[in-house]
């Protein structure tokens, strides 16, 4: 087994790497307003590399802006 990280992550799992809140992440998922959301029946994932653009686009207009 390779050491990749998986291509879903959980939105708790997400919103730990955004810093917010689970119900916050949920919420943002709920109103489209979350890069990535993928729904599977019930479940619902986010694609890791999508949001790993949407922090790094961020982190680069802060870094713009400075």
């Amino acid at each position: 087994m390779s050491d990749q990280q998986p291509a879903l992550i959980s939105v708790p799992a997400a919103a730990e790497l955004l810093g917010i809140s689970r119900a916050s992440a949920y919420r943002y998922a709920d109103a489209n307003q979350l890069p990535g959301v993928r729904r599977f029946g019930r479940r619902v994932y986010v694609v890791r590399a999508r949001l790993e653009e949407f922090l790094a686009s961020d982190e680069q207009l802060a870094a713009d802006a400075a």
